[in-house]
């Protein structure tokens, strides 16, 4: 039996976690055994499936520090990665055909000494999600972006999440001759269904039977552009009478880890952003939901609403999407490689007038709404369903044996 470890920075909530625990769950399907190493795993903020003992996760180098006097981030991800990759090769026991890797590629030429075939994931070059700095802040990266795209060509084989990625992988990395392979994420549609079925068509806690309402759905982090969705249905309240003011509203939710500043300041942003423009009593913003209410409240809406830029794939459109709604989108990135513009939803610019027109053609059509939730779930059956991600993955890995 093929035996495959992942190794992955934090196992917490976000798409790369996602992607890492249903890679995981599609090797098992294809009787393989899986075992997640980890720099942190917290049981109160993962997925179910690492908590449950689904999957197996060890934890290594939780002590050292996330950074240095609120600094040197990406420097604390290399050495915690550095420590986890010497865990699995002198400490862990874990006896592995395979190591998949993913987010940073440092830990390839280390598990080199005793691992023989290393396949790395890339979600999106890091040297790009880098802001800008100091002088001395550039120098660090310079270091630190070299390291990257040397060790990444130490991978046997180098995995993309979508196209959107690839060419951007072959723009940023000009040393690297290979073409890496798209492999799309997914979603578990076993899981998703479970929980679908199990979901009322109201939520009564919330008391949402009485109006009807956009969600958006995104960790509370700067890049995911989460102050759009609030200025797009802050313009579309000017199109409404009192009574439609009343009935429309707009729910955000989102990963939200204490341990991350971002998070704790963004949410707090946010929250004055809809008090500046008197809409406390028409935007709910909800912390961390679980599976179960966030598929819920997917069921439920009239449209999710994604508003990153140049997001390197996205999950949450395909979870819409096997909710049979209509995703309203930035139009760039990986959402053009899942969403139909006109059919299964609208590809917009990354302006409040662009998304709230959307927003009020779906608001003033149910049909179309109906029509485009529809032809979205039809468009997951035929190119994203678990199935289909776990065929190729498990093709991928055994070809590198």
């Amino acid at each position: 039996m093929l035996s495959v470890t992942f190794l992955h920075l934090d196992l917490g909530i976000g798409g790369a976690e996602r992607l890492i625990v249903d890679a995981a769950v599609a090797l098992q399907k294809k009787d393989c055994t899986v075992h997640i190493v980890t720099t942190h795993h917290d049981r109160s903020h993962c997925f179910s499936e690492t908590r449950d003992g689904s999957i197996p996760v060890t934890v290594a180098g939780d002590w050292l520090p996330r950074g240095i006097f609120g600094k040197f981030y990406a420097l604390c991800s290399y050495i915690r990665l550095i420590y986890a990759a010497l865990y699995i090769i002198f400490f862990s026991g874990i006896k592995t055909d395979v190591i998949v890797c993913d987010q940073l590629p440092i830990s390839v030429p280390i598990l080199r000494f005793k691992i023989n075939k290393i396949v790395y994931y890339c979600h999106f070059p890091d040297l790009l999600l880098s802001k800008p700095g100091s002088f001395w802040k550039r120098c660090y990266r310079l270091i630190l972006d070299y390291i990257e795209e040397k060790t990444t060509n130490m991978a046997d084989l180098i995995l993309v999440n979508s196209e959107f990625t690839k060419d951007t992988f072959k723009k940023t990395f000009k040393s690297i001759d290979r073409v890496p392979e798209v492999l799309y994420p997914s979603i578990n549609e076993k899981r998703l269904t479970e929980v679908y079925e199990q979901c009322d068509t109201e939520l009564n806690d919330l008391k949402l039977q009485n109006f009807t309402y956009f969600l958006s759905v995104n960790r509370f982090e700067r890049k995911k552009n989460i102050r759009l969705a609030i200025d797009a249905f802050s313009r579309l309240q000017v199109e409404f009478g009192p009574e439609e003011k009343a009935s429309v509203k707009l729910i955000i939710i989102g990963g939200y880890d204490v341990l991350v500043e971002e998070n704790i300041s963004y949410f707090v942003e946010l929250k004055r952003r809809v008090e500046d423009l008197n809409l406390c009593d028409s935007v709910i913003l909800l912390k961390s939901p679980s599976e179960k209410e966030k598929i819920k409240l997917i069921k439920c809406c009239k449209a999710v609403l994604y508003t990153p830029d140049h997001e390197h794939f996205g999950i949450v459109p395909l979870e819409a999407m096997f909710c049979r709604k209509p995703v309203i989108a930035v139009n760039s990135g990986g959402p053009k490689e899942t969403i139909q513009h006109g059919v299964t939803g609208f590809l917009c610019s990354p302006t409040s007038l662009s998304f709230s027109a959307a927003m009020f053609e779906l608001t003033s059509n149910q049909e179309m709404c109906d029509k485009m939730g529809q032809a979205a779930r039809e468009r997951f059956e035929t190119n994203f369903t678990f199935d289909i991600f776990a065929e190729k993955l498990s093709k991928c890995i055994k070809q590198q044996l």
